[in-house]
């Protein structure tokens, strides 16, 4: 005798569309069709959030399927009839309630279908020659039905995966250009029409519009933003080049007619103390070393400040150059605010408080206001440099973990 095929779940769960929508899809598959079900398990995890599935309902799902005999899903006798003891324990020791919720999971996504026997019990009644005559259990023939559909949506998620990774790897290198070349066109005094601190706050402006957890459509702006800039900074900085180019060739030719005396005439150009003083050579003065913040662990907390050194940074006078020349006037510190804070904390102490700064611009309104509010906080003895260091170090170690 024919047994019914139970269409509604058993006890007291109610029977939902989604649910008849599931067994209706399943009924028109095919007998024949078949599938490897760990190809279709795999597209599965890649369409996860597309199906509103989480990690650990696929572990049950990869569970579900080993308790399945052959590689290949066909025929039409799919269920598989594990006790919630032997489920459990095959995925990784999942308790009984979360086991529950998690198969909840699966049927309401449509990926299985609940065959309950009268009592609820999963079980199969078999025939003389051993031959399964019918079972109750967890129906996997949606998985059949719908390969073609879940291989699209896994292709359509890897697609877009690629596109956001290419996106990224455009935004870091338009990034690493256009910090670059802000700090050569600061370092060379190049003229820019809108002044190089409108040109690092219209920067800022695009990178604040990228969250932590960016999507293609987050990126896709930022990136040509970025792009934009990049090309507009490069032809700002070959514009001056080829300027400079011209006249040192009219000037060189100016002065090979003109000039018929062999003795060449050097000019001196006297430099006032305040020019020097506002910027040092800095590569001959002896600069101690703190004991307590190696170089190498302020740059593991403050990575973006070696975008703006030219030749990178190798020892604490090439960080107190870039933070002086470069770093100070793109945040729009004044020379007397820095003086200050190095009055105030010490050199170092206080290139490595600019460099934190950086590592938080876009939290920072005003650079040069809060240099002098820390400034007068290190003056009252409330303010060192060691805690605003080891945050930016555990939130650097903890994104990289992430």
């Amino acid at each position: 005798m024919q047994t019914h095929q139970p269409t509604t779940p058993f006890g007291r769960q109610t029977l939902t569309l989604a649910y008849v929508a599931s067994q209706a899809v399943a009924k028109a598959c095919p007998p024949e069709k078949a599938a490897h079900k760990w190809n279709v398990f795999r597209d599965i995890c890649a369409a996860k959030d597309r199906l509103a599935v989480s990690d650990r309902a696929l572990a049950l799902l990869n569970a579900l399927l080993s308790f399945h005999q052959e590689t290949v899903l066909s025929g039409s006798n799919l269920i598989v009839f594990p006790s919630n003891r032997q489920l459990g324990l095959r995925a990784n020791g999942m308790a009984p309630a979360t086991l529950r919720r998690h198969l909840a999971v699966l049927v309401d996504a449509g990926i299985i279908i609940r065959r309950d026997s009268p009592n609820g019990k999963r079980y199969a009644r078999k025939d003389r020659a051993g031959e399964i005559e019918s079972a109750f259990g967890f129906d996997l023939t949606p998985m059949v039905a719908r390969a073609e559909e879940y291989e699209r949506l896994a292709t359509a998620v890897r697609q877009d995966e690629k596109t956001v990774r290419l996106l990224r790897e455009r935004i870091t290198l338009c990034r690493r250009d256009i910090v670059k070349m802000i700090s050569t066109g600061i370092e060379e005094g190049v003229a820019a029409p809108q002044g190089w601190e409108a040109i690092h706050a219209a920067y800022k402006a695009i990178m604040v519009r990228m969250p932590r957890s960016a999507t293609r459509d987050d990126l896709e702006p930022v990136a040509e933003g970025l792009k934009l800039l990049a090309d507009e900074l490069f032809s700002l900085l070959e514009s001056h080049t080829n300027s400079t180019n011209t006249s040192g060739n009219e000037s060189q030719n100016e002065q090979h007619i003109q000039n018929s005396n062999p003795e060449p005439l050097y000019e001196v150009e006297l430099v006032s103390r305040e020019d020097q003083a506002e910027k040092p050579s800095l590569s001959n003065q002896p600069v101690r070393k703190p004991q307590a913040y190696p170089l190498s662990m302020v740059l593991s907390a403050c990575p973006d400040v070696a975008h703006y050194a030219r030749g990178g940074i190798s020892s604490w006078n090439d960080l107190i150059s870039t933070i002086n020349l470069v770093v100070r006037p793109s945040l729009g510190i004044s020379p007397s605010a820095w003086q200050a804070a190095k009055d105030a904390m010490g050199e170092i102490p206080a290139a490595i408080t600019v460099a934190a700064m950086l590592q938080r611009a876009e939290a920072i309104t005003s650079a040069g206001g809060y240099l002098r509010d820390l400034t007068r906080r290190a003056g009252e003895g409330k303010f060192s440099v060691g805690p605003m260091l080891m945050a930016l170090l555990a939130q650097s170690k903890g994104k990289a973990r992430a």
